[in-house]
């Protein structure tokens, strides 16, 4: 154990107040890919531009284009939660951590165990109809091909948050609620350049905030404590 990681689990073990903000790189040691990275979706070459495809504009005009998108790349696969998500997970069900907030939107952490889990960008698995907004299984945008419809004849779209539209408000004030009373805020998987997500952080009025995450972010010199290491590896080991 690092000297780096030694000091975060001295963190860890001396609070039960603890709020975890997360991004891509909690799962991409999942296997799922993350969007900026050199293997990330936006440097891969489709049609149009994967943040073209993924805004609410595109989606409403060609949503054909969109679910071939969306099933090619956006599909889980049997994605399994990796070490960061089962910790965070074994953090609550002590009483040390209070909620994780999170900026995917693949439902790892729930898959892990965790409850209060704070979904800033939305989820792949639930889903509803744009047009009349009825609720359905999720099996229908995740599974087979094609757009999928509603009774109504309106589009089924997944239950996130696309280019051009408002992150849920109630979400955003709960997520400030929690970073403002961390004790400890743990950061860990995301470059930080996301907004108002990556915002979040001035939000936090506490003297031991953590950053963990391969690269370094522009928030780096804010922090008490920086690890530039996989998150999973750094959590298998507190």
């Amino acid at each position: 154990m690092t000297e780096a990681v030694q000091r975060l689990k001295e963190m860890v073990d001396s609070t039960d107040n603890i709020v975890f903000f997360g991004g891509a790189g909690v799962s991409t040691e999942s296997g799922i890919p993350d969007f900026r990275s050199v293997d990330g979706l936006y440097n891969q070459k489709y049609r149009y531009p994967p943040e073209t495809i993924l805004s609410a504009s595109f989606f409403e005009r060609n949503p054909e284009e969109y679910y071939r998108f969306h099933h090619d790349k956006l599909r889980l696969r049997g994605a399994k939660p990796n070490a960061a998500h089962l910790k965070l997970a074994q953090w609550e069900r002590e009483g040390k951590l209070k909620a994780v907030i999170t900026q995917n939107i693949d439902g790892l952490h729930q898959a892990a165990g965790s409850k209060n889990v704070i979904e800033l960008h939305g989820s792949l698995l639930r889903a509803y109809c744009a047009r009349c907004r009825k609720p359905w299984n999720a099996e229908i945008i995740n599974e087979g091909e094609g757009v999928p419809r509603c009774d109504c004849g309106g589009v089924i779209r997944p239950d996130i948050v696309l280019y051009e539209e408002a992150l849920d408000q109630e979400a955003m004030e709960a997520a400030v609620r929690y970073i403002r009373n961390a004790d400890v805020l743990i950061i860990g998987g995301t470059s930080l350049v996301v907004y108002p997500a990556a915002g979040l952080i001035r939000y936090y009025r506490g003297n031991r905030l953590v950053l963990v995450n391969k690269g370094e972010t522009g928030a780096d010199s804010y922090a008490d404590l920086v690890l530039h290491e996989k998150i999973g590896e750094v959590f298998s080991q507190l």
